[in-house]
């Protein structure tokens, strides 16, 4: 059944036709809706929230209240989430549980809070891996892994759930973490309804075609209208400018707008002049003035610059994303350094009393390290960061002081742009492209919409507002296209996993297993693009056959005479390409023959010349790189490019080992004695650099020739038009066969990725042959489905071969962080120090497993994991000591918030020890490990 798709208005005001009176029926059908919908679940509902529901939020609840799933697929900040606060709502009603999943911490931290606000914290829980309040609640916030987890654990916590909410739904096109929300959607029990909020995507009806399919009737709700307008402006120096012509509509720009002609003049005016702004002269502190910027180079405007125009135009509270940690950092010092202040004295006095209410618990001895102090007063003067480098309750301290419009700019980050609740009148981007992880990438449209989505806050202003900061690499041409394609399509990163598939074949047989994975929107979306290349081979087989008509011959069989010259053609490349390469390899072997003092005669054009080897060197593809003296004479250098029919020594000259050739006296000398013994030498033999190659071919050649000479069709008047039409043949043949293997690609692609990671796990004993001719799982196999890392495989292997056995509670913890660890590449990487001992022994064999399960994925075909990383081996191994933050710190690049995100994920991983460890003992010292762990800030939360 296909979803029920009910897109709403692009405009808030609907016109409505009076010109017919509804008939009695009509009015009486009315009156009859109108009661049911007072005595609803979502009147009851509606009339406690205390505003009015936008008709697409009435819409998806109806739906929802009718007993469907639903997709919602509206923008950042129109107000997705009333819909998952409605299924809470049904959920406490109808005596069922629901589950609300948020694809980060911070936001399951957010909404958990909202939840115990409207319902009390008897009937509300929180579940994020590192902590749990209140699990078996009516109502549980957790992170879509956790829901992951225990579907796969049969956890008693699933009995009665009614609801499952998914928040930012669109989050399963991320290539590392997105599989999850799939394997949610796929196991979650049939009578659980889904409630899925995304962001505006435009293949919204494809992603509910394919929830259909899966989960039932699911309707499709969405709403491309932004409740708060966005205006989109660049800002040139210190002029903000409208971004889009005056007769654009900012609501509604449409493909490629055309730009604001202001905006283009100041961009030339800019580019003519430097990037000083007029009366800007001097420095950001007040000192002396800088010298001015060349012509043409245009930077974006300073900070303190930027903050004061925004100020300065009724544009704040404003979020600046810099996509840089240290950047986010280094804003908020230079704003400061401006001498920037945008609170008064009542507002400072009560940001520092939210600051002294929420860090209370934080241990004295480690505020100067966490930066403490700094942070303090950047957030008293309205400024603030936002990373994940920061301590979780800096952030949600941040989070709630500009929520409370306290703080009034936030250089942040694009981690703040997901889902956590923080809207502002502005938005600011430095630029438009970031960092991701290997290279710098220009920003996506769906990247801009969701980072400027945060601009306008419903309910206070009445527009909001998105800058970006001009540059000489920005083009406001490029940059309107980008800013008016405010949706993009949603695609699936899905892909077996180790532990999924054992999950998969602890509960399922293989075949059923396979089927469920055949069942996942990465499968779903690769067979839909088969149907279009499908379509594509069906016209290509018509054609092929059109053209096999139009080149029959009556004489004979003209695709075997075609066939025929196609070898020869194919051959002759090939005794082509085998001369070239023996040339090449003649003129390597007579360059490498080459020595000091050697008198080389070779051919350039139609001249023979002369030079004289001075020094003999070797480029980086180990090609012979000389240093010749000619008998002009000038020194230079000669490569096998230069010489492409190589080189001859004809006669020899002695090179004085101190030779001074900068000295032009030495150099005739040289000369001299090149000229003379050119003179003297015999001619050199002509080189014969192919010889013999490509005799064989030539044979192959000769025999196909006298068998074309031979066949009937060589004689056929028209052959060379027939010849034409088997050209033709011949070129969409090979296209279409090459056609036909993305088809089989495609088909089945995600189930034969499956049966290679099947393969591997058989092969290091975690599946084995089962007695109907499947797969079983191992006893091994069944630790493996309780290890939920991203390098589940490494630690499942450190544990079957017993790596970490014998390690203390310190060591172990240590030994744990090369599993979740990842050095940031924007970053130093921290000392290992892992030394010798015990420790030193188990991270050297970890790193060890880590490459040899490289190389066994590499065969198997399976996508190789990313390597184990020591780098923070030595400092949790002392703070697991008891050593104090200071001090574990001290001479790392790594930041305290850094440090206690990295902790909690170790905790984490050890936690799943402390029940999945193969042995008593080894469960034991990852209970131990965990106490060491969790103490000071670590052990610190906010929830």
């Amino acid at each position: 059944m296909s979803p029920r798709r009910k897109r709403r208005p692009e405009t808030a005001v609907e016109e409505a036709d009076h010109s017919t009176e509804p008939s009695p029926a009509e009015r009486y059908a009315a009156a009859r809706r109108r009661a049911r919908a007072e005595r609803s679940e979502l009147a009851v509902f509606a009339a406690g929230i205390g505003f009015q529901l936008d008709d697409f939020q009435r819409e998806a609840c109806e739906q929802l209240e009718e007993g469907r799933s639903v997709l919602v697929a509206a923008p950042t900040g129109a107000g997705k989430t009333v819909v998952g606060e409605f299924a809470v709502h049904l959920g406490l009603r109808t005596g069922r549980k629901t589950f609300y999943t948020t694809p980060i911490k911070a936001l399951s931290n957010q909404k958990y809070l909202d939840l115990v606000a409207a319902h009390g914290e008897s009937r509300v829980g929180l579940l994020t891996g590192d902590t749990t309040i209140n699990g078996e609640a009516d109502v549980v916030v957790m992170t879509t892994e956790v829901l992951r987890n225990m579907l796969y654990a049969g956890s008693p916590t699933l009995a009665d759930l009614g609801y499952v909410v998914m928040d930012e739904v669109h989050y399963l096109a991320d290539r590392f973490r997105g599989p999850v929300w799939e394997e949610v959607i796929l196991h979650l029990a049939d009578d659980v309804l889904l409630v899925s909020l995304s962001a505006t995507v435009s293949n919204a009806e494809e992603f509910g075609d394919w929830l259909t399919m899966v989960r039932g009737d699911t309707a499709v709700v969405v709403s491309e209208h932004r409740p708060v307008p966005l205006w989109q402006h660049v800002m040139v120096r210190d002029q903000v400018l409208d971004l889009y012509s005056a007769r654009v509509d900012p609501t509604d720009p449409g493909p490629n707008p055309p730009i604001n002609p202001d905006l283009a003049e100041a961009v030339r005016r800019a580019a003519r002049t430097g990037s000083a702004p007029p009366g800007r002269r001097r420095d950001a502190r007040g000192g002396r003035a800088r010298p001015p910027a060349r012509v043409g180079h245009v930077r974006p405007a300073p900070r303190p610059v930027v903050v004061e125009r925004l100020d300065e135009a009724g544009l704040l509270p404003a979020i600046v994303f810099v996509f840089s940690r240290a950047g986010c950092e280094a804003a908020v010092e230079q704003t400061l350094r401006s001498r920037v202040r945008l609170t008064n004295a009542a507002e400072a006095r009560a940001i520092a009393q939210v600051i002294e209410e929420r860090c209370a618990a934080l241990p004295p001895e480690d505020l100067a390290v966490v930066g403490y102090h700094a942070w303090s007063q950047a957030l008293q003067r309205g400024v603030a960061a936002h990373h994940a480098g920061l301590l979780p309750v800096f952030k949600e301290t941040v989070e709630a002081l500009f929520t409370a419009g306290l703080v009034k700019v936030v250089y942040a980050t694009e981690t703040l742009a997901l889902g956590i609740n923080m809207p502002a009148r502005s938005v600011v981007l430095e630029r438009l492209d970031k960092w991701n992880g290997t290279a710098h990438a220009a920003l996506t449209p769906g990247e801009y919409t969701q980072l400027t989505g945060r601009a306008g806050r419903r309910g206070i202003d009445v527009e909001g507002h998105a800058i970006v900061l001009y540059g000489e690499d920005v083009d406001p041409s490029a940059l309107a296209g980008l800013a008016s394609r405010r949706t993009y399509p949603l695609r699936s990163s899905f892909h077996p996993t180790y532990n999924m598939a054992v999950n998969l074949l602890g509960t399922l047989a293989y075949p059923q297993a396979r089927e469920t994975l055949e069942s996942s929107f990465a499968q779903f979306q690769a067979d839909r693009g088969v149907v279009g290349l499908a379509r594509q081979a069906r016209r290509n087989e018509e054609a092929l056959a059109g053209y096999a008509t139009a080149m029959t011959c009556h004489l004979g069989d003209f695709t075997e005479y075609a066939r025929l010259r196609r070898q020869i053609g194919e051959l002759e490349k090939d005794r082509s390409r085998e001369r070239s390469r023996a040339a090449q390899r003649a003129v390597h072997a007579s360059l490498a023959a080459v020595r000091r003092g050697d008198v080389l005669e070779y051919r350039r054009g139609r001249r023979t010349l002369w030079a004289l080897v001075l020094d003999v060197d070797a480029d980086r593809l180990d090609s012979p790189v000389l240093r010749v003296l000619t008998p002009e004479p000038r020194v230079r250098t000669l490569t096998s490019t230069e010489l492409p029919h190589g080189a001859t020594a004809v006669a020899t000259v002695p090179v004085p080992k101190h030779a001074n050739l900068r000295d032009a006296g030495q150099r005739r000398d040289l000369a001299a004695r090149l000229r003379s013994a050119v003179q003297a030498a015999p001619p050199a033999a002509p080189a014969s650099a192919a010889g013999q190659a490509g005799a064989d071919i030539g044979q192959e050649i000769d025999e196909l020739r006298r068998r074309l000479r031979a066949h009937p069709c060589h004689a056929c008047s028209d052959r060379e038009e027939h010849a034409r039409w088997a050209g033709r043949w011949a070129t969409l043949d090979a296209e279409h066969q090459r056609l036909l293997q993305r088809i089989e690609t495609r088909t089945s692609s995600i189930a034969r990725d499956f049966d290679k990671v099947c393969a591997l796990l058989t092969e290091l004993g975690y599946l084995e042959p089962g007695a109907d001719g499947g797969l079983a799982v191992t006893d091994n196999g069944r630790w493996l489905a309780r290890l939920y890392a991203e390098k589940d495989l490494v630690l499942a292997e450190c544990l079957r071969r017993g790596l970490w056995q014998g390690l203390d509670a310190a060591q172990l913890a240590a030994v744990v962080s090369t599993v979740v660890y990842s050095a940031r590449n924007d970053a130093l990487s921290a000392p290992t120090g892992a030394g010798g001992g015990a420790l030193g022994d188990a991270v050297r064999q970890t790193v060890r497993v880590s490459d040899e399960l490289a190389e066994r994925e590499s065969q198997h075909g399976v996508p190789s994991s990313e390597p184990v990383d020591a780098g923070i081996v030595s400092i949790v191994h002392a703070w697991a000591k008891g050593a104090p933050l200071d001090t574990v710190l001290d001479g790392t690049e790594i930041g305290a918030g850094d440090f206690v995100r990295w902790c909690k994920q170790i905790l984490d991983v050890l936690d799943q020890l402390a029940t999945a460890a193969p042995d008593a003992e080894g469960r034991r010292t990852a209970r131990r490990a965990i106490e060491l762990v969790r103490r000071g800030v670590v052990a610190w939360s906010s929830v």
